[in-house]
């Protein structure tokens, strides 16, 4: 298990260098193709109730996807953490400029006070961040397990899809018992459907 902390360790100190390596024009372009990509895939532009995230610095950059999301009159959910459970809160957002608030965990999040909690079976479609993955569905993410414990929640019909670089994808990400895998993967050169 000690094994695998320090590769899993290792793997997002890498990511985070080579995220850091890049100028900003090559990170605009970057997520421009994944976003274009998510644009592409009929599961996405079908789902009326779609499950976000706010991105931090070592992945996919969600701003622009959110800000589509309206245009394509979609209901927008990010994840309220609850830090004291380890666990999160879907919360329907109307106003990304309103209803955000800064989190314990240095992430801009869904305000409780504004934000209305929104039933897990109602998500049509989970974008799911992360580190690393493979082309099984592998994920590694940043380490909390908050994504890990809400996998497994979402409904069998709810597609859970990764956001991703192409440097993000390894042949084998480490994994436990408690890691979980996504249902595909979309980078900024293809679609990866878990094998």
């Amino acid at each position: 298990m000690d094994d695998i902390l320090e590769t899993k360790a290792g793997i997002r100190k890498t990511v985070s260098q080579t995220i850091s390596s890049l100028s900003p024009g090559e990170m605009t372009a970057k997520n421009r193709q994944v976003a274009r990509r998510l644009y592409d895939f009929a599961n996405f532009m079908e789902a009326s109730v779609v499950l976000l995230y706010k991105n931090k610095l070592n992945e996919v950059d969600s701003g622009e996807i959110i800000r589509r999301c309206y245009d394509f009159n979609k209901v927008v959910v990010l994840p309220l953490f609850l830090v004291d459970k380890r666990a999160m809160r879907p919360m329907k957002v109307d106003n990304p400029n309103t209803d955000l608030i800064m989190g314990p965990r240095g992430i801009l999040e869904p305000n409780p006070v504004r934000c209305k909690a929104v039933p897990i079976e109602f998500i049509d479609i989970a974008i799911i961040p992360g580190t690393a993955f493979d082309e099984k569905g592998g994920r590694m993410g940043s380490g909390e397990g908050y994504y890990d414990r809400l996998i497994p929640k979402l409904p069998v019909t709810t597609r859970k899809v990764a956001l991703a670089f192409e440097f993000q994808i390894m042949s084998q990400v480490p994994m436990t018992s408690h890691d979980k895998h996504v249902d595909m993967i979309i980078t900024e050169e293809r679609v990866i459907y878990k094998i």
